[in-house]
């Protein structure tokens, strides 16, 4: 029981560092075995008041969105970044190996943040984080990374609202997103594509066409 109230004990105990397969270039602390880590950390943790370990997966929009930042480091280069929803922050950490001046991970779980904290210690990255929810909130970010964050419709639709905000005062939002139900596609425009290897028992299928997105 102990570990379920220390995130960084059960950070060590229930994963391993291992590099997502679209970004070799990063290691995150990953779930070793899916259905365990689920399983009680959502029995443990919801008790707690405390959301599913999302952090301890490599998801096709976050990883699609990380390769995205490494492939295009001039975007990045000296720009204040959000990974807003960040999970294990590969996205936030590609942007940082990416040259971005600062880089700002946000999350509502106390155990992503120590996910972040421990993944970025791992990669020489320098990442602050934020527990807490900022939609709404505006800090002059000049690119705003958000994966895999269109599942539901009434978040979808709140955060949507506020990143349209963002994008239109000038910032880059970058959308990551393997095909989720709410995703606006209306006010996107495509920008890449990428085939993510997924397991089977994290996603429907063991490949998800993941494609990266920008904000009109």
């Amino acid at each position: 029981m102990t570990e379920l109230l220390d995130p960084v004990a059960f950070l060590r105990a229930h994963t391993a560092l291992l590099a997502p397969p679209l970004v070799p270039e990063i290691q995150l602390h990953l779930a070793i075995e899916t259905a365990p880590i689920w399983q009680q950390s959502e029995e443990a943790l919801g008790a707690m008041g405390l959301p599913p370990p999302f952090w301890a997966f490599a998801w096709a929009g976050g990883q699609a969105l990380a390769r995205y930042c490494l492939d295009n480091r001039h975007l990045l280069a000296g720009q204040l970044v959000l990974d807003f929803a960040a999970g294990g922050a590969v996205s936030g950490i590609a942007a940082a190996k990416a040259g971005a001046a600062s880089v700002l991970a946000c999350e509502l779980d106390p155990f992503a943040i120590a996910a972040i904290k421990a993944n970025s210690a791992a990669n020489s990255a320098v990442l602050e984080t934020r527990l807490g929810d900022l939609v709404g909130t505006d800090e002059g970010w000049d690119i705003v990374l958000a994966g895999d964050v269109f599942y539901e419709d009434a978040l979808a639709q709140r955060i949507g609202a506020w990143l349209q905000e963002l994008a239109q005062r000038g910032a880059l939002v970058l959308i990551g997103d393997p095909g989720r139900a709410f995703l606006p596609r209306e006010r996107l425009e495509l920008l890449a594509g990428y085939s993510v290897e997924l397991t089977r028992d994290l996603e429907d299928r063991e490949l998800r066409y993941a494609k990266v997105w920008k904000f009109r």
